[in-house]
């Protein structure tokens, strides 16, 4: 290798980053604009170390996708553009890519809130769990539905001090609570880095706890979660039933409103509504500004996938998105996801994005939102039939005559419902997804051998689904 092209290869990022946009510049002539959007657009390039450069993604099905169509070109582009280059290494985005400001969010001011204190970076990488970079508050559609979630949101995030403590946020699943709770984070970030926010499910509170029990290493993690600027726990309704969990949650609730820290909680329920929770932990998350969020209404739905078409630089005939908006009414998250599949279809194989290639596309998503049944009315309609109380489906009791139905309800939830293994177990007062998965296995094992048990469960599912 020549001086010039060692020279060359140590470029600063500055030149880097001039080299990408040169690179960019060609390869999105050649592809178009929407495939450029699609996927060369979210690439972030990190640096470039022994000739090979360093590019991250956000998910896995994008980096798949550009190593078997772009990577080949990408690398005889680049080097062109700089000889030094020989490879190009495309990575997920780790924990620490995440941690940066959103795309367009960049200031001057970044280079040094990157470096933070170590005391606020150890926090940041060893406690927050990632955040998704598409969830900011300018990608968040607001209407009737959620326009007090979200305006309380903001004030959290743009208050010097808490304005209310803890901003508890509730709805069902995928109508935007984590999208606040990451919207949130990001602004605080982007606006004082060095204010400490930690974001982490109650899951892995719970977990880390544990842990630290079991290492005899409690006093760690007290000092740890107890000095945060900003505390935010999604899905609180997890530690429902784990008495030392809550016990250590309220301890650290409290020393961070008494130091003047925010705390912002959500759940799937109000905090009266929560099941299995300690009366003293209940009225704390009653004591700020309890917010919530409804089903999404057939205009926010329209909007949301007006939104997202222009995010993803792809024409969307205004039919075909009212078609979406009044088909698929369960959550936002399938909503996107469905106009996702649509886009993707139309640049994988080619064609019109046309209201035929939608129902085709989405047949399975589309029939499962004509009937949708929820865990909910499973518990009621198992506690019925069985002739015990709906509390029984989240309680601890064990007696077969509890225990029994119980499995079943949780063996439909699986059947019926598009709910994962653990979204299922905290429906049932928090339990662990092998409980689930025990459960199934048992009311099979049962159905086999018990002809009037399998025409009980049969009965139900009839029952569900019509």
């Amino acid at each position: 290798m020549t001086t010039d092209e060692t020279a060359r290869g140590s470029d600063s990022k500055k030149n880097l980053n001039a080299q990408w946009a040169a690179v960019c510049g060609l390869l999105r002539a050649e592809i178009g604009e929407a495939a450029y959007q699609s996927w060369l657009k979210p690439m972030t390039v990190r640096e470039i170390q022994a000739g090979e450069i360093k590019i991250s993604v956000p998910t896995r099905f994008m980096r798949d996708w550009i190593v078997a169509h772009y990577l080949d070109r990408l690398t005889e582009l680049w080097g062109k553009e700089n000889p030094a280059v020989k490879a190009i290494d495309i990575a997920i985005q780790s924990e620490r890519d995440v941690l940066a400001p959103p795309p367009g969010k960049r200031h001057a001011g970044d280079e040094a809130s990157a470096r933070l204190s170590s005391h606020g970076a150890k926090y940041s990488s060893d406690l927050s769990a990632p955040l998704d970079r598409r969830c900011t508050f300018e990608q968040f559609v607001v209407g009737k539905p959620n326009e007090f979630a979200y305006a309380a949101s903001r004030r959290v995030a743009e208050a010097a001090k808490p304005p209310f403590n803890p901003l508890f946020l509730y709805g069902g699943v995928g109508l935007g609570k984590t999208h606040l709770m990451h919207a949130i984070a990001w602004h605080i970030r982007e606006r004082t880095p060095k204010r400490t926010v930690i974001y982490l499910s109650a899951e892995k509170f719970m977990y880390r706890f544990i842990r630290a029990l079991r290492e005899q290493n409690t006093v760690d993690f007290k000092d740890q979660f107890r000095s945060v600027d900003v505390l935010m726990i999604d899905d609180v309704q997890f530690i429902s039933g784990k008495d030392s969990t809550q016990e250590e949650f309220f301890h650290t609730f409290n020393s961070l409103v008494d130091q003047g820290r925010q705390i912002v909680i959500s759940a799937d329920k109000s905090p009266s509504d929560l099941e299995g929770m300690e009366e003293r932990l209940i009225s704390r998350l009653n004591c700020g500004l309890v917010a919530d969020i409804h089903a999404t209404t057939y205009e926010l739905r329209l909007g949301i996938l007006q939104s997202k078409a222009e995010q993803l630089a792809v024409k969307v005939p205004q039919k075909v998105l009212e078609f979406l908006a009044h088909k698929i009414t369960a959550n936002v998250r399938e909503l996107e996801g469905g106009l996702n599949r649509v886009v993707a279809h139309a640049q994988l194989v080619g064609g019109d994005i046309t209201l035929e290639t939608t129902q085709e596309v989405l047949h399975d998503l589309l029939r499962a939102n004509d009937r949708r049944v929820t865990i909910e009315e499973i518990q009621k309609r198992v506690a019925a039939h069985f002739n015990i109380r709906v509390s029984d489906m989240h309680s601890a009791r064990r007696a077969r005559s509890v225990a029994r139905p119980r499995q079943v309800a949780m063996y439909l939830a699986k059947q019926l419902t598009a709910r994962s293994l653990p979204e299922i177990g905290r429906k049932f007062g928090g339990r662990d997804h092998t409980t689930v998965m025990h459960a199934v296995k048992k009311v099979e094992e049962l159905s086999e051998h018990d002809s009037s048990f399998a025409e009980d469960v049969e009965l139900l599912r009839r029952m569900l689904e019509g």
